[in-house]
């Protein structure tokens, strides 16, 4: 065996993080400089937006004055080589590593540190998607006994910063982080674009659009408290110009404020997305995607696979409006989000889990014109017109769906002279004291029941169990419309502060249960 001892080597490694989902997978980044021919290779299964590093990483290091080692060969290494790597977020890194190479910073302090940025050619540094993910997978190696220290760009510090106990650094320039790791220790030149981000404090409650702006709708406001509760899903039918969309848009204002694992799980998934802003933080979200919205939309995917409009609801409100215009593939894929909460993108190289817990809250017009049973305007849709239309929307999608409610159009000396209806706050009130039971009582909310807990926790009388085996018997229901009438009936009694279901409480349940007819 022969060694090349003359020919002089440098090896440095600097650490970051790939996205894959929600995970934030470690990657190292291995940068090599040896004599050869002057190159910049960069391997490492990177898509195009990595490979373009080089020449934003060149770029940067020359116009901040630095020296790039242009006469080199310079190979770099984002490992592990099977783990997709994506986006600017490893320019960074990428830049620290030929720096340490280099001898021009100290790579002993690198130790400890995690780093992710995108760099302009100028040496700026720019914001990148999923800086919470990171920052919570470097929570989980606090616990291990590690202690989290991120280095990101100002755009991306601050939401990264939200996790507790995380440390968390900012940084405006490449400068600015150079300085921090100098052979002789930090230089006290431009300090002032360096300093460790403190968290911010959760919102007592987020200000939503008031349901008292809606007037009359007494049925509707009624299943959409139930629906906050017990965490049940909503499909509203009514004419145009009802009130569905305003109802819709203040759901989230009757839920309860967000916890603080719940608002990181739901800043992580908008963070990924890139639709996370910190006046955003601890809202509850509502999506609202055009019926166009293709199934893809909807549930997510592409390579590397994206959160869809469902996961950024999570822990907030998916409202589907025109729900019958959405295509078919698209509403069926939401059938198993419904029941389970997450959704699992497959691809042939990689496979992505996302949480997908959201409320669904649907509209959808009576018939194509809209005016089924309008007491406004007559219809001019012909019965087949009506059950083709009804139609779109399959059994098992509406079997998922535990409330159903009319909304009917008012009238317009109501619509003028009812008054405004029951602030939110009230009522958010009593869903608050309603999920405060379900929660002492079962350890989750009444939708979330499952199997043996669904018969231990909705127990009936004998005039109740008659009562609902009649009217499953005359309506043609499934094992699971059985089951979400029971939870349905659970919540009604929680909201009267029943300890046992009751007659009353089933005979409302089953007035949500009944499937859409055809009316001409």
């Amino acid at each position: 065996m022969h060694f090349n001892k003359g020919i002089p080597m440098s090896l440095s490694l600097v650490h970051s993080r790939a996205l894959l989902g929600l995970e934030a997978r470690p990657v190292c980044v291995e940068v090599h400089l040896a004599n050869g021919l002057p190159s910049f290779t960069l391997v490492g299964l990177a898509e195009t937006e990595v490979k373009e590093a080089r020449e934003r990483v060149r770029s940067a290091i020359q116009n901040t004055g630095l020296e790039f080692p242009g006469n080199k060969r310079i190979t770099v290494n984002l490992a592990p080589a099977d783990l997709p790597k994506d986006s600017g977020r490893f320019d960074l890194p990428i830049a620290l590593g030929i720096l340490a190479a280099s001898g021009q910073i100290d790579a002993r302090k690198l130790k400890g540190y995690e780093f992710a940025g995108e760099l302009s050619l100028g040496g700026d540094l720019r914001p990148v998607k999923g800086a919470l993910a990171m920052s919570l997978a470097l929570a989980r190696h606090q616990e291990a006994g590690r202690p989290p220290k991120l280095v990101l760009p100002e755009g991306s510090a601050q939401e990264a910063a939200l996790v507790p106990d995380a440390e968390i650094y900012r940084a405006h320039h490449l400068l600015d982080v150079v300085r921090q790791f100098l052979p002789g220790g930090a230089s006290p030149e431009l300090l002032d674009g360096w300093s460790r981000v403190e968290p911010l404090a959760l919102q007592p409650q987020p200000a939503y659009p008031d349901l008292a702006d809606v007037k009359g709708q007494a049925a509707a406001r009624r299943a959409l408290e139930i629906a906050a509760a017990g965490g049940h899903s909503v499909l509203m039918m009514g004419a145009p110009g009802s009130g569905k969309s305003m109802l819709a848009h203040r759901f989230a204002g009757l839920l309860p404020a967000m916890t603080t694992s719940e608002a990181l799980e739901s800043a992580a998934v908008a963070s990924l997305g890139g639709r996370f802003t910190l006046e955003n933080w601890a809202v509850r979200p509502t999506c609202s995607p055009h019926h166009t919205a293709s199934a893809v939309a909807l549930v997510g995917g592409g390579s590397p696979p994206r959160p869809g409009e469902i996961s950024l609801a999570h822990r907030g409100v998916l409202f589907l409006d025109e729900l019958p215009e959405f295509p078919r593939a698209a509403l069926e894929a939401l059938r198993e989000p419904l029941e389970s909460g997450t959704i699992t993108i497959s691809r042939a190289a990689q496979r992505a889990e996302f949480p997908a817990r959201f409320q669904l809250i649907a509209a959808m017009n009576p018939c194509p014109c809209g005016y089924l049973g309008s007491s406004l305007r007559n219809c001019r849709c012909s019965p087949e017109q009506v059950a083709r239309y009804q139609g779109k929307l399959s059994g098992p999608l509406l079997d998922r769906i535990d409330l159903h409610v009319e909304v009917g159009a008012l009238m317009a000396d109501e619509l003028v002279n009812t008054p405004p209806g029951e602030a939110s706050a009230a009522i958010r009130g009593r869903v608050v004291q309603a999920r405060e039971r379900a929660m002492l009582r079962q350890g989750s909310s009444n939708q979330a029941l499952e199997g043996q807990a669904i018969d231990a926790q909705c127990q009936l009388d004998a005039a109740a169990a008659k009562f609902l085996n009649t009217a499953a018997t005359r309506l043609g229901w499934s094992g699971r419309g059985i089951h979400r009438c029971l939870k349905v009936a659970r919540t009604i009694a929680d909201l009267a502060g029943a300890a046992t279901v009751q007659l009353t409480h089933v005979a409302e349940a089953v007035q949500y249960r009944r499937a859409l007819s055809v009316k001409p």
